[in-house]
C-alpha cells in the first residue's frame, strides 16, 4: 500500500528553543551516550525509509574533523513548501521540534525514530548541520548553525534523475557535550544491531580520522536469525537451526528468532520498531507466556514430563536461550521513566499467538530438537530445586543466627550504607594489609581465597554452594536473582581491589561476571568500582611519589630530573605494599583513584557477548577478541 509523503505530511507540534536548554530531556544525557545518540537519530530516519520500502543503503562516515555524515538512498526529505508554516518541508523538519512524517498517519506506517524529534534535536545540538537532498535530478542544500537557518533552501547542482536520497553532515556542539569525540566501536555495535533488525539493509560505517582509518559493512539477508547466530558464536548451540516465527496479528508485525546453547543464562532481547526495550514490556511478556505454555504442552503430550511431575517454569525453559523479539506497530506506547518498556496490550496477544502457533508446528516437525530442549529444561528444573533448598537453608540459618556475616569479613562500624564501602581483596596477605590500613568506621574488607567460581560455566546450585560467592552475597545483603532487593544493600561502594597484573585482571573479570549475571542492578545504579593501585613508587631525597601508569611515571621523572638518585620500585602486587602505603595510594578517599563500572543498557547484547566470549568454553572467539583488543592494553605483565 503506498502512502503519500509530500510537504503537507510534515506536521508541526511545537518550537525548538527548549532543546539547547535541556538537552538531556531529548537525548538522555550530554555524556558520550548522548553524543552517539545524535548519529542514531539521523540513521533512524533512514531506517524508517527502509521500513517503508524506499531505502536499502545507508553510509555513515566519521570525518577527519569529528563531524559525521549520513547518506541514504531513500526518497529524500520533501523540499516543497509546507503550507502550515510557509517554509520548505525540509526546513520544518530541521528547525521545528516534533515536526516529521511520523505524526498523523500519512508518511510512515511504523517508525523507529525515538519520539519523532530526531532531525531537529540533532540540529539544535550541533555547531553546524548541512543537509543535501537528491530529488528529480536536482541537488538541494541548506545549512544551519546551532539550530538556526543560515540561508534559504537552494538548488546547488544536478544529479542523475534516478538518484534520490538525503545526505546530512553535522558537527556536535562542544559547549553542550562533555566530549565530542566519536567512538567507532560504540557506533559499530549499534549499526550492526540495526542491520540485523532490518533485513536486507546495507549499512557501512567508515572512520576517516588520521591514524584511525577503518571500515565495516553490515548486510544480513537473514535478519534476526543472523543476529541470534552472531550472539551464539561464543557458545555451543544445542541444535543446528535457529527457530524463526513471523506473522501479523491486530496490526502488529511479529518476528522472533531463538536458539538454545550450552550456557546457563537467558539472553533475550526485545525491540519495537528497531528501538531496543531493555525493560521489556508487553511483547516480551507475550513471548515468555507462549514459550512456557507451548513447551509444557509438548513435554506433557510426549510423556517427557510425567503426570505427577511439576510443570517446567519459564526460567527452566529459557536456560541457555538466546532470543530476539522484534515487533513493529504504528503507535508504540512506552512506559516508565526511561521509556524503555513497551505498554501496548495488543503486542502481548500478537506475539503470544504467532509464537504459540509456529513453535508448536516446529516442535512437532523437529522431535529431536524438541526433546533436547525439554531435557535441558528438566536438568535446569532439578538444579533450580537444589539451589532453592540451598537458598532456603541459608535463609533459615540467617534467621536463626540473626544475619550471620561471613567470618573473614572485617566489617565497618558505621551502619549507614551511604557512608560505607566494602573492599573485595584477593588473597590473605593483601587482605591483612587492607584490614590494618582501612578506616574502621566506614571501610569493610572481604578477602577472597584464590579465583572465584566462573559463573558463566556453572548452574545455580553450584553457585549457591561456593563459599567465596556465598560470602559476597551475605556481606552485600541484597540477595541474588528473584530475592534481590537493592534497599538491603549494606555498602554504597563495592570496590574490587586486585593486583595490577594478568591474574588480578582475571579475578576482576570473574567478579564482574558474577555481579553482571546475578546482581546487575548494583552496576546499573553505580555502586561497583575498581580500585586502581599505583604501578610505581618513586623516591628521591626522602620524598615519595606514586605513578599509576607509564605516562605519569615519565611526567614525574621529567619534573624531578632523571638521575641516579631516583629510586623506582615497580609494584607487582598489593601484598608488596605495607599498610601505610596501601592506605596512602589505594584506600584513602582523599587520594585514591577509583574507576566506576558503568553499563549501557542499550548495548546489553554486546555486553552479554563480551562476557560469554571471555568466560565461556570456546577458545577461538576469545582469541579473536584478544587480538582485536590487544591494542588497547596498557601495563600488561606476562
Amino acid at each position: 500500500m503506498s502512502t503519500e509523503y509530500g510537504a503537507d505530511q510534515i506536521q508541526i507540534l511545537e518550537g525548538l528553543e527548549a532543546v539547547r536548554k535541556r538537552p538531556g530531556m531529548y537525548i538522555g544525557s550530554t555524556s558520550s551516550r548522548g553524543l552517539h545518540h545524535l548519529v542514531y537519530e539521523i540513521v533512524d530516519n533512514s531506517i524508517d525509509e527502509a521500513l517503508a520500502g524506499y531505502c536499502d543503503t545507508i553510509d555513515v562516515t566519521i570525518n577527519p574533523d569529528n563531524s559525521v555524515t549520513v547518506i541514504d538512498n531513500g526518497r529524500g526529505i520533501p523540499v516543497g513548501i509546507n503550507h502550515k508554516s510557509g517554509l520548505p518541508a525540509v526546513e520544518v523538519v530541521f528547525t521545528v521540534l516534533h515536526a516529521g512524517g511520523k505524526f498523523g498517519g500519512g508518511g510512515y506506517k511504523v517508525s523507529g525514530g525515538l519520539h519523532g524529534v530526531g532531525a531537529s534535536v540533532v540540529n539544535a545540538l550541533s555547531n553546524w548541520l548541512v543537509v543535501e537532498i537528491y530529488s528529480e535530478g536536482k541537488i538541494y542544500q541548506q545549512r544551519y548553525e546551532r539550530g538556526k537557518t543560515m540561508y534559504p533552501l537552494k538548488e546547488v547542482g544536478e544529479c542523475d534523475p534516478e538518484k534520490t536520497g538525503t545526505k546530512i553532515t553535522f558537527s556536535p556542539d562542544g559547549s553542550i557535550f562533555e566530549d565530542t569525540v566519536y567512538d567507532y566501536e560504540v557506533l559499530k555495535q549499534r549499526l550492526r544491531e540495526m542491520a540485523f533488525l532490518t533485513r536486507g539493509i546495507k549499512i557501512t560505517l567508515r572512520d576517516t580520522r588520521e591514524g584511525m582509518e577503518q571500515e565495516k559493512t553490515f548486510h544480513d539477508e537473514g535478519g534476526i536469525k543472523e543476529f541470534v547466530t552472531y550472539l551464539n558464536r561464543s557458545k555451543e548451540a544445542l541444535y543446528e537451526n535457529v527457530i524463526y516465527c513471523e506473522g501479523q496479528r491486530d496490526g502488529v508485525y511479529v518476528e522472533v528468532a531463538m536458539q538454545h546453547n550450552d550456557s546457563y543464562n537467558d539472553a533475550t532481547y526485545s525491540f519495537v520498531n528497531n528501538i531496543t526495550t531493555p525493560e521489556g514490556g508487553t511483547h516480551l511478556a507475550g513471548f515468555r507466556n507462549a514459550l512456557t505454555k507451548t513447551f509444557n504442552a509438548y513435554a506433557k503430550n510426549n510423556k517427557i514430563l510425567k503426570d505427577n511431575e511439576p510443570a517446567l517454569t519459564g526460567d527452566d525453559i529459557r536456560e541457555g536461550l538466546t532470543a530476539i523479539i522484534s515487533v513493529k506497530l504504528e503507535n508504540p506506547q512506552f512506559e516508565g521513566q526511561t521509556k524503555q518498556k513497551l505498554g501496548n496490550s495488543e503486542a502481548r496477544g500478537a506475539v503470544d499467538a504467532v509464537v504459540s502457533e509456529q513453535l508448536t508446528y516446529f516442535l512437532e516437525q523437529n522431535p529431536t530438537v524438541a526433546k533436547a530442549i525439554c531435557e535441558k529444561s528438566l536438568l535446569a528444573q532439578r538444579a533450580r530445586e537444589a539451589a532453592r533448598k540451598a537458598r532456603d537453608l541459608t535463609r533459615r540459618k540467617t534467621a536463626l543466627e540473626g544475619m550471620s556475616l561471613p567470618g573473614k569479613l572485617a566489617d565497618c562500624s558505621d551502619k549507614d550504607p551511604r557512608n560505607c564501602e566494602i573492599y573485595i581483596v584477593e588473597g590473605d596477605s593483601a587482605g591483612g594489609s587492607a584490614k590494618t590500613a582501612r578506616s574502621r568506621a566506614t571501610q569493610a574488607i572481604l578477602p577472597l581465597r584464590g579465583k572465584i567460581l566462573n559463573v558463566e560455566k556453572a548452574r545455580l546450585d553450584k553457585i549457591y554452594g561456593n563459599a567465596e560467592i556465598k560470602a559476597m552475597i551475605t556481606a552485600f545483603g541484597t540477595g541474588i536473582h528473584e530475592d534481590f532487593d537493592i534497599t538491603k544493600l549494606r555498602y554504597h561502594k563495592i570496590i574490587i581491589m586486585t593486583d595490577a597484573d594478568v591474574d588480578g585482571a582475571h579475578i576482576s573479570t570473574l567478579l564482574l561476571t558474577f555481579l553482571y549475571r546475578f546482581m546487575p542492578e548494583l552496576i546499573k545504579q553505580g555502586y561497583v568500582y575498581l580500585a586502581k593501585p599505583p604501578l610505581y613508587k618513586i623516591e628521591k631525597n626522602k620524598k615519595v611519589w606514586y605513578a599509576y601508569d607509564d605516562t605519569e611515571l615519565n611526567n614525574i621523572l621529567t619534573e624531578i630530573g632523571r638521575d641516579n638518585n631516583n629510586k623506582i620500585q615497580r609494584y607487582k602486587g598489593l601484598g608488596e605494599m605495607d599498610a601505610e602505603q596501601l592506605w596512602e595510594t589505594t584506600m584513602d578517599p582523599e587520594r585514591r583513584v577509583l574507576e566506576r563500572v558503568v553499563m549501557d543498557e542499550e548495548a546489553s547484547s554486546e555486553i552479554d557477548l563480551t562476557f560469554t566470549t571471555l568466560m565461556g568454553d570456546k577458545v577461538e572467539p576469545r582469541r579473536e577478541f584478544i587480538e582485536a583488543n590487544a591494542k588497547y592494553v596498557q601495563n600488561l605483565d606476562i
